[in-house]
């Protein structure tokens, strides 16, 4: 049986993200979304919260995914969830040049498991959480950009961070 995990922090869950998902699925038996817990990146939901989100776009979407929240390093946490891919998505160049360094960092860590990158889909590769978590702050218009119930989230965070 092929594993594939589809790691990120999903700070929040894009629709960038659910198309990698949805062409993702296809590519393996079994896909495991990794939500990373204590990355380095400044998130502004839980990482439970976070595994909410992408569970409630999945059910929308009718597959079985198993979504996990994942400490530590990913190579280890495909180890541990019996992965021999990790899917990554590409939006531009920049993202190419530092996933290339991730893949190579995690083959030498074990040789195992393989990284395949997905290009984003022409409606979706210019969409960021970051961008979007700023175009919310600032409470601009994200529907282009996130699902009806993300919406809700960013706007409840925001309105009571204020």
């Amino acid at each position: 049986m092929k594993v594939g995990i589809y790691p990120g922090t999903f700070d929040p869950i894009t629709f960038g993200h659910i198309d990698i998902i949805k062409r993702a699925y296809n590519l393996v038996d079994k896909l495991i979304i990794g939500v990373a817990r204590n990355c380095t990146k400044q998130t502004i939901f839980s990482a439970e919260i976070r595994a909410e989100l992408i569970e409630h776009e999945i059910k929308l979407l009718n597959m079985i995914v198993d979504t996990v929240i994942f400490d530590g390093l990913l190579v280890y946490f495909a180890q541990r969830n019996n992965a021999s891919i990790i899917i990554r998505g590409l939006r531009a160049i920049s993202d190419f040049d530092y996933e290339f360094q991730m893949s190579w960092v995690n083959y030498k860590l074990t040789s195992q498991i393989e990284t395949i990158f997905l290009p984003a889909s022409e409606d979706t590769q210019f969409i960021s959480s970051s961008f979007v978590k700023e175009i919310a702050r600032l409470n601009g218009d994200i529907s282009a950009f996130v699902p009806t119930n993300v919406q809700k989230c960013l706007k409840d965070f925001y309105q009571n961070a204020n």
